[in-house]
């Protein structure tokens, strides 16, 4: 008999699930541009082993970076596991290639729509916010009072 997973993992599930949106907006820009008013920040670990970056960029951003698809990108592809893109800081051309699995959040403030992800490479472990208990109420407390 095959030995199964024990639980199922509805997060990452969702997550996979949220990371195909950007996928499919990053394929929708590279056929045919920016649609009106929509451009992307797209903020990502630049620590993350697959992510390419020029030194310069990697000594100003150790960690993370964001970065905005708008009006003065070039180049983009998309690939199966990650996407690549030429942008230019101080006027200079820089071509960045960036994993999936290293964007920690994607939005399109033209569209009001934002997507947090969490790192496959975080050295920190995530704080799990504790849930309060349920706390009872007397409906006594809500009854008018007979003077």
């Amino acid at each position: 008999m095959n030995k199964g997973i024990d639980k199922i993992d509805y997060d990452k599930l969702i997550e996979k699930a949220l990371k195909h949106v950007v996928i499919d907006a990053l394929k929708i820009v590279e056929k045919q541009g920016l649609p009106g008013d929509n451009h992307f920040y797209i903020t990502f670990r630049t620590d993350h082993p697959q992510t390419e970056i020029d030194d310069f960029l990697k000594e100003q951003y150790p960690h993370e970076m964001t970065i905005v698809l708008q009006n003065q990108f070039e180049n983009l592809q998309v690939e199966d596991d990650g996407f690549s893109v030429v942008l230019r800081f101080n006027r200079v051309p820089y071509r960045l290639s960036i994993p999936f699995d290293a964007i920690t959040f994607f939005s399109d403030p033209s569209e009001r729509m934002g997507l947090n992800f969490e790192s496959e490479i975080d050295s920190t472990p995530q704080k799990k916010t504790s849930k309060k208990q349920a706390e009872v109420i007397s409906i006594d407390s809500f009854r008018k009072k007979n003077a």
